[in-house]
């Protein structure tokens, strides 16, 4: 199952006359990569968010903004009347012939004659935020999935190219074998006093190092090898990565034992898919 590590998700609500929104974006990295921005409101509960993305979305460079708006009025100034009153009877009996307002325009610049209510986040706001994390979490799995089914559409092609591609080596290699003996069968026609039984030691150790059946072997396997892990294992990303590395161990080996034009060509589209492969594992979860 593949999911990408490319993503996007966005949930808001309102709680008790506050609009709070959850934007979460990814792009891929090697690890877990979060940065967050949060209200002062909000800034206690940081760690508890941050768990909850870490832990469901394992891994990416991952931003994640959280916004908060009041949609009501709110009166967070408390006057405290009964201690201006009493400033207000101090001052009258220090100065007497004042007016009341100056005495009040005092009053008000004394400490705490007016004050900010406090408003400290409650348990009902905490779970309303965790809700809404949440919920932007689950549309950014949504797109990842979209995004993941478009990536193995792609890597199964690539796959499927380079095992088409391997196929088509087959019938040039029996060619390739004969030309490298009618070759060497030449040149010994050409000398005379050769040690022929020597010749054809050279000759069979030669013809040997040009065998490519294991190579050809181990990369069927290794193609295969990917398209299980692709289809049956979650996040499987970096896995898929050391897979596509032995695939590209087994092109490159073949190509240096090709020694003909035609098989050179296969092994040139072959890497051509590989790269196409490397470029998109990296962005799979």
């Amino acid at each position: 199952m593949i999911l990408s590590m490319t993503g996007f998700g966005r949930a808001e609500d309102v709680f008790e006359g506050k609009k709070i929104s959850v934007d979460i974006k990814s792009l891929n990295s090697k690890s877990f990569d979060l940065n967050i921005k949060v209200p002062l409101r909000y800034k206690e509960k940081e760690f508890e968010i941050r768990k909850i993305l870490n832990d469901r979305i394992i891994r990416g460079k991952v931003d994640c903004y959280i916004n908060l708006e009041n949609l009501e009025e709110s009166n967070d100034v408390k006057i405290n009347k009964g201690l201006i009153d009493s400033y207000m009877r101090e001052l009258r009996s220090i100065a007497t012939d004042g007016p009341d307002y100056e005495y009040l325009k005092m009053a008000v610049r004394l400490p705490d004659a007016i004050t900010s209510r406090p408003d400290e986040l409650n348990d009902g706001e905490w779970e309303a935020l965790a809700k809404i994390v949440n919920a932007a979490v689950d549309k950014f799995d949504d797109f990842r999935t979209t995004e993941g089914k478009i990536l193995h559409d792609e890597l199964e092609r690539n796959i499927k190219n380079i095992d088409q591609y391997l196929s088509e080596v087959i019938p040039y290699e029996e060619v390739r074998i004969n030309s490298v003996k009618e070759r060497y069968q030449k040149t010994l026609k050409e000398f005379e006093n050769v040690d022929e039984t020597r010749f054809y030691q050279e000759m069979a150790y030669f013809t040997e190092k040009l065998d490519i059946s294991e190579e050809k072997v181990r990369l069927s396997q290794h193609l295969k090898y990917y398209s299980e892990v692709m289809e049956n294992e979650k996040f499987n990303g970096k896995k898929l990565g050391f897979i596509s590395q032995e695939i590209g161990r087994e092109i490159n080996t073949l190509g240096s034992k090709a020694n003909h034009a035609e098989i050179q060509k296969l092994v040139v589209m072959m890497k051509d898919d590989l790269e196409k492969i490397k470029e998109q594992t990296l962005n799979v979860l």
